[in-house]
């Protein structure tokens, strides 16, 4: 029979019980545990985070920065956390931040907000399911009500119907506050649609999550009705800057746009960006984000255009972003630390976060594309000479 993992159900979270927990792997797998077993979070802050705890993988953090952002939340000067294992890449956001640093800083709009859980309602026929649509709409007060009595911060803002076949797919979009919010739709969908079964007859069954919301992946559900937040980050460059910090024109990228826009296109992409969710990743493991939601966060379109002076207009709009700046990872302390580096831990910052995150994005994708093309003088290529001499910790 299987050793199983050492467990206390009087404190999970001991220093007794983790020593145990560590000497268990150690001897099973024969590895010394010198570094995983070394760590200055306190333990019992963990409870709720993370089960079996046993120590904690350690990742190097840098900053980039300043980035100058010109938002309705975030405004001024920051300077951006960022944990990776990838040589390079905050060197590339670094030179980024220049370019938007001496073209006056990057604009942020948030745009929209909801978070989704997205229950399907089964019935005998189509017909029930029509008219259990307009019963949706009638008694949409009560619901918000039986939903909203779970929460102290979240509200029930809308219900998506997408009657099929004899279901009907829902969205039940909410604001979340400063939490990402998953956890707290689901039990507060959870409590309306009991109501919805006592309440409706005709209802056979139904699934508290149906798929519609894309939890977690991709989806164009998601790119046109937003998940999370929906964030502009724009900003126009001047030719003078291209030339001076990345080398290139505006026409020169402009036209690098329209070529990642077609193979987007062809490949059936979701995004015609070029990597968004390099920033992102880095921001999230450094602020307690769940990691996850990259697969919906890192969704975004990319617009530009050459003005009538000859500048670049640039632009992206993030449709899904989930981040938090309050409740599950960011308490951590070294997490914390990092939104506190940004001003933005705690209460009233969420939407402060999605405005720098937007910023950063903007600061890889004008650092990347434009390292990306080949100097015909001297052969070389910024994106290879770069990776050859930051990245190779081989």
């Amino acid at each position: 029979m299987s050793a199983k993992i050492p467990r206390s159900n009087e404190n999970d979270y001991s220093p007794e019980i983790i020593a145990e927990r560590q000497a268990f792997l150690e001897e099973k797998s024969g590895t010394q545990l010198s570094h995983t077993k070394h760590f200055s979070y306190d333990p019992e802050s963990m409870e709720g985070n993370c089960e079996h705890l046993f120590g904690v993988a350690q990742l190097p953090i840098g900053v980039a920065g300043p980035l100058v952002v010109n938002g309705e939340h975030a405004q001024g000067e920051f300077y951006v956390p960022m944990a990776t294992i990838e040589g390079t890449l905050i060197a590339s956001y670094n030179r980024g931040m220049r370019v938007i640093r001496e073209s006056g800083g990057v604009t942020t709009t948030v745009v929209s907000e909801a978070m989704q859980r997205a229950p399907v309602f089964m019935f005998k026929n189509a017909r029930d399911g029509r008219d259990f649509c307009q019963w949706l709409k009638d008694n949409f007060d009560e619901i918000k009500a039986q939903a909203e009595s779970t929460t102290s911060v979240g509200k029930l803002l809308e219900i998506e119907q997408y009657p099929v076949h004899n279901m009907v797919y829902t969205r039940f979009d909410y604001s979340t506050g400063d939490a990402a919010g998953q956890n707290m739709t689901g039990g507060a969908t959870f409590v309306a649609c009991e109501w919805i079964r006592a309440n409706y007859p005709k209802l056979r069954t139904y699934g508290l999550s149906g798929g519609m919301d894309s939890e977690k992946k991709t989806s164009f559900v998601n790119s046109l009705k937003g998940r999370g937040r929906k964030v502009t980050a724009e900003i126009t460059l001047p030719k003078e800057v291209l030339a001076s910090v990345l080398r290139t024109t505006p026409e020169l990228l402009r036209n690098s746009h329209s070529i990642a826009s077609l193979a987007a296109f062809l490949t059936g992409a979701s995004n015609n960006a070029a990597h968004p969710a390099n920033g992102l990743a880095a921001l999230y493991m450094a602020t307690g984000q769940d990691m996850a939601n990259i697969g919906e966060a890192n969704q975004c379109s990319v617009y530009s255009y050459v003005t009538t002076k000859g500048d670049l207009y640039y632009s992206i709009t993030l449709p899904a972003l989930i981040m938090a700046t309050y409740g599950g990872g960011t308490g951590l302390s070294t997490q914390r630390e990092c939104l506190e580096l940004m001003g933005c831990y705690g209460k009233d910052k969420a939407y402060k976060l999605i405005e720098i995150a937007a910023g950063l994005v903007v600061a890889g994708e004008l650092s990347l594309v434009s390292a990306a093309r080949t100097d015909k003088a001297n052969g070389t290529n910024e994106w290879v000479d770069a990776h050859e001499k930051l990245g190779r910790n081989r």
